[in-house]
């Protein structure tokens, strides 16, 4: 089973979109993005953003 860090990365190279521009969609950090795809976990409040 993937973490959601590793959902959030498989979605995010399909759709072809950066770090930074997953980020810009959803108002945070570059540096956001990128601690969730090594095992951090977003607030549950950008949960519905993300899907």
């Amino acid at each position: 089973m993937d973490t959601i860090g590793q959902q959030i990365k498989r979605y995010r190279v399909e759709m072809g979109y950066t770090q930074e521009k997953l980020g810009q969609l959803i108002g945070v950090t570059t540096q956001a993005v990128s601690k969730w795809e090594r095992g951090s976990v977003p607030d549950a409040e950008l949960i519905p953003l993300i899907a």
